[in-house]
């Protein structure tokens, strides 16, 4: 039986995401400047760094600026920074640009970036400085001794389909550490494993969330607008369903656009995919792209419930940070500075109990203090009523918002609207009809096969099933009749397919997780809750390189 290793280390940063590479980055930055010598480690579960990372993104830059004041200079990989800014109600046909920005939208002073590629700068930033960097390596589960992290176990490579050991077969590691910072991103398994065995989301609201689609086009040389950013709301939306779109100029004559769908829709047809290809046959949108070519296709979920659905941060023996603490605007639509900003915090936080040898829940706390007294939380207290008046639709979000964002965050549906967990939310069938889908052409509008082909995911395809189907009898004996089995509808990469018999009887589900691109839509919106995502094996997954 093959010997599962052990390695000790002094900080374990897990997600190289802003989170993790902020902190890990600024607790070698702390190190050095008092002499020490730390064993800093971040691992992550792509093959490379910033292979599954997808945002928008533009950034506020006050983090990384404080993190590293001349990221210019020193070659940070920015697009653009923002030159003019946009919002567009659209209709089916037409097109009305908002004569004002709200405040919340004001773009000015902000940076067009690609995270993936902007990740990839700060691991060199990091290795640099001397943190160990591992890519391929999914953190699968918490070890925890005497109600203390003591670090995470790493999946197993090398196990078939069916379970069993090949000869290719390698076990996880055990990395101990006596400060382990999770930053995974959303509705990450780690994440969910720490929430319920220390029951930080108690006296919390339940998180919400949304799924953003994008795509990567190459346009004409000399066709797109530097610097500027466009944001849509209305149409091909129903009045009830939260999201709206985006479009952004990136370098080189590229367009970043793409389309968010708030997870808390009510219609079982709804599909985030199927919206941004229809998005982009808006005439205005079109044009825009007339004459391009889609590069590159990706996905993923994003915490919107604010303030009031943040967790506790700290436990012993670890800390959350990024998204997977659900530290994201969503009012704002920003969150990777956020996320660099946490991370920093628990750094700071990590290095304060390395000089005390203390790792405590007490000690940690001092990292949700940070939390509290930084700019982060004055940012989502004013954002905190943010999605409660759109709860009733989108005229009463829209006033809601309004409203906050002249009062500090009051809305007029404080304590009358009650936000729960999004797939609650859905209707069943029979106050739906399953709508008409777009001809896909494959120039303007592609199927989900052939976006997923754009995003470059692969997977081992003798491995376990990732994706978890708690209760599988209730797809056939309830789901089929009570929502039409939606989850071939709501995932982005095509990985449920419902397959109907030739004869009587409902059907059964395949699931095609080779096709997955690890955006946990499947296990927030399943109406059941029965479908819970984990790692496959590491390395396995989307190669974004522009997303």
């Amino acid at each position: 039986m093959a010997e599962r290793e052990t390695l000790e280390v002094d900080v374990l940063f897990v997600g190289a995401g802003p989170a993790g590479l902020g902190g890990a980055i600024r607790l070698a930055q702390l190190a050095k400047a008092a002499g020490q010598t730390l064993n800093i480690t971040l691992i992550e579960k792509a093959r490379e760094l910033g292979a599954h990372s997808c945002s928008g993104a533009v950034m506020d830059p006050r983090s990384l600026r404080e993190l590293i004041p001349d990221f210019e200079a020193q070659g940070a990989p920015i697009e653009s920074p923002v030159e003019e800014d946009f919002v567009w109600f659209l209709t089916e046909t037409d097109c009305s640009i908002l004569p004002f920005t709200p405040p919340s939208l004001h773009q000015h002073g902000n940076l067009i970036v690609t995270l993936g590629q902007l990740v990839r700068w700060l691991g060199k930033q990091a290795e640099t400085l001397g943190v160990n960097v591992f890519p391929g390596f999914p953190a699968v589960d918490a070890l925890v001794e005497n109600g203390r992290v003591t670090g995470v176990r790493t999946g197993d490579k090398g196990i078939d389909r069916k379970g069993e050991r090949k000869g290719t077969f390698e076990p996880g590691v055990d990395i101990r550490a006596k400060v382990t910072v999770v930053g995974e991103g959303p509705r990450g398994s780690l994440t969910r494993i720490l929430v319920e065995k220390f029951k930080l989301d108690a006296g919390r609201s339940p998180q919400v969330y949304a799924t953003g689609v994008k795509e990567i086009w190459e346009l004409p040389p000399g066709t797109t607008h530097k610097g500027r950013v466009i944001h849509t709301m209305g149409w091909p939306l129903e009045s009830d369903t939260f999201g709206g779109g985006f479009i952004y100029a990136m370098s080189r004559d590229r367009i970043d656009i793409g389309f968010v769908v708030g997870l808390d829709y009510r219609n079982p047809f709804t599909d985030p995919h199927h919206e941004l290809q229809r998005f982009k046959t808006h005439p205005k949108v079109r044009a825009i792209l007339e004459h391009g070519k889609m590069v590159e296709y990706g996905a993923k979920t994003i915490p919107e419930g604010g303030w009031e659905a943040v967790p506790r941060l700290h436990m012993p023996g670890a800390l959350l940070a990024g998204d997977s603490a659900g530290l994201l605007d969503g009012q704002r639509l920003k969150g990777v500075h956020l996320a660099l900003k946490s991370g920093m915090l628990a750094a700071e936080t990590a290095f304060e109990s390395l000089g005390k040898d203390d790792f405590s829940e007490k000690a940690l706390a001092a990292y949700s203090a940070r939390v509290e007294a930084s700019f982060i939380r004055k940012e989502l207290w004013r954002s905190r009523n943010f999605k409660k008046g759109f709860k009733l639709g989108f005229y009463a979000g829209v006033a809601g918002a309004a409203a906050g964002e002249f009062t500090n965050g009051w809305s007029p549906f404080d304590g009358l609207v009650k936000i729960g967990e999004g797939h609650t939310r859905m209707r069943k069938l029979e106050a739906d009809a399953m709508p008409e889908k777009l001809a896909f052409d494959d120039k303007l509008t592609f199927s989900k096969l052939s976006d997923i082909y754009a995003s470059g995911t692969v997977h081992e395809e003798d491995q376990p099933c990732h994706l978890h189907v708690l209760e599988p009898d209730l797809c056939a004996s309830r789901c089929t009749k009570e929502f039409g089995n939606p989850c071939q509808h709501f995932c982005p990469a095509a990985v449920y397919e419902w397959l109907k018999p030739d004869g009587a009887g409902p059907g059964k589900l395949k699931i095609n997780a080779s096709n997955c691109v690890h955006c946990k839509t499947c296990d927030i919106m399943d109406p059941y809750g029965i479908i819970r995502w984990v790692p496959p094996e590491g390395g396995g997954g989307p190669a974004y390189q522009n997303l």
